[in-house]
């Protein structure tokens, strides 16, 4: 955490109970730190997984935003839809994930792309070892330690890829009940673009209500980016900043921001 984030009070009854709610289901991964917090309006604690040097940021309707390194989070799969024949593993796409790419760009003269991961939820224990194999031969880990933690849960992981280098996850979860974003609820999590430790966060990654159609990124020098939703244009090979739909993520649409040259994180917000 830098110094300059703002500090918010919480009284002793406010974090029994967000300490109560988070352990409801928790399994604890390897994210490094661990952090209960709230946005805006009260709703369910939850944990997201982060790289260390991730920072999470959490902003509700209020416009009031909080900043940690660590792991809250979560959203994942609503349950199987009733059918008379169950969906095969490929159809739900337990092996294989559904990949989105949320953006691209460059820095210091290397490519750095920003993608997705959704993977459905195995059924059993042959498809939860299977599950966790895959994810293994693609240098994803989870935030479960062990496949049964998988079963019954979707999972996500958004992974940042730069220059040659191998992708890194980002932000990743798994579980059972998805949580639905509404009206300007936000999640995001800030991080460099380059691996370097010493990197500061120029990278913002997030998630938004599926009604939001616009949000705002302010860079430390006082510069914007803003994110609308709606088509993607490209401008030599490289999208504006947009706010795009998931494929196998329904409860909310995701962004990125990228700072310009010289400067880093500052907040972020849905402004409409």
């Amino acid at each position: 955490m830098s110094a300059d984030r703002e500090s918010h009070e919480m009284t002793q009854s406010d974090i029994a109970f967000l300490l109560a709610d988070a352990a409801d289901e928790v399994e604890i991964g390897i994210a490094p730190v661990q952090a209960v917090i709230r946005g805006g309006r009260r709703r369910r604690a939850r944990r997201w997984a982060l790289a260390a040097t991730t920072a999470l940021v959490l902003a509700g309707s209020t416009g009031v935003t909080l900043a940690v390194a660590g792991l809250p989070g979560g959203h994942g799969d609503r349950g199987a839809q009733v059918a008379t024949r169950p969906t095969s593993p490929g159809a739900r796409h337990v092996y294989v994930p559904q990949t989105t790419e949320l953006s691209r760009g460059t820095y210091r003269g290397k490519p750095w792309y920003v993608d997705i991961q959704v993977w459905g939820a195995p059924r059993d224990e042959h498809e939860a070892d299977r599950q966790f194999d895959a994810m293994a031969e693609l240098g994803i880990k989870p935030v479960v330690s062990t496949p049964a933690g998988l079963i019954g849960k979707t999972s996500h992981f958004v992974t940042r890829k730069y220059g040659v280098g191998l992708p890194r996850q980002l932000t990743f979860d798994t579980v059972k009940h998805p949580d639905r974003l509404r009206g300007t609820d936000l999640e995001a999590a800030a991080a460099p673009i380059e691996s370097s430790g010493d990197e500061v966060s120029r990278l913002v990654v997030g998630k938004v209500a599926t009604t939001a159609r616009e949000v705002t990124c302010t860079w430390r020098d006082g510069r914007t980016t803003v994110v609308r939703s709606g088509p993607v244009n490209y401008r030599h090979n490289v999208p504006d900043p947009a706010i795009v739909p998931v494929d196998g993520y329904p409860e909310a649409n995701w962004f990125v921001c990228a700072a310009p040259e010289g400067t880093a994180y500052k907040d972020v917000k849905v402004t409409k």
